[in-house]
């Protein structure tokens, strides 16, 4: 499984950064899904997507603190459920955007795209200094360290569409994210089941 998708109990020492993680995720997620649905961003909905992702991984390891196996396995399962319609919901955009040619605004585009950038960069910071707590807070930090790469490719994503006016360099991100979104998701949900089988 993903490093960045493994659904784990947390100390409480650690519940306080997760805590405020866990709201900047579900704040940018709210902002970048309205954001690229408005402005036809399919790069916003796909890094809005890996916002909610790791929001429902910070959710379900304050959640589940002292449930077991069966309910980790669990959660990882409903994330992957959650993660694979998302992200199968980005590649349904992308087709219908590629039909209709729909061009995003791209100065839109780089104020959440820069938004995002500063909301990620401000997670890494905060799980910096538990980055070598354990593995769950380890995992928590590679997730944010990969966003911001994300982040940065929606900002590329951004130039290219205002140099060229085209939805293509937009697409090719968002399908870039979607698609390894999805696969993440093929891979959650393959290992949770597999953990839930075993314990029963």
């Amino acid at each position: 499984m993903d490093e960045c998708c493994k659904v784990t109990t947390i100390s409480e020492q650690q519940q306080g950064v997760i805590r405020v993680v866990l709201w900047i995720n579900i704040s940018m997620f709210l902002i970048e899904a309205f954001a690229g649905l408005l402005i036809h961003s399919t790069s916003l909905l796909a890094d809005s997507v890996d916002m909610l992702g790791d929001a429902i991984v910070y959710g379900f390891s304050l959640y589940v603190i002292g449930r077991g196996s069966v309910w980790l396995g669990r959660a990882a399962l409903l994330k992957g459920v959650i993660m694979g319609a998302f992200g199968i919901g980005v590649l349904a955009h992308v087709v219908f955007k590629a039909v209709h040619g729909l061009v995003p605004v791209a100065e839109m585009m780089g104020v959440v795209g820069m938004m995002a950038l500063v909301a990620n960069l401000i997670c890494l910071m905060l799980l910096r200094q538990h980055r070598s707590d354990d593995i769950n807070m380890r995992s928590a930090w590679i997730c944010s360290r990969n966003d911001v790469i994300g982040n940065a490719g929606v900002l590329i994503a951004a130039l290219m569409v205002y140099l060229l006016h085209s939805p293509w360099p937009d697409i090719v991100v968002g399908l870039m994210i979607a698609t390894l979104f999805v696969r993440s998701a093929i891979s959650i949900i393959r290992e949770a089941s597999k953990e839930i089988a075993s314990l029963r």
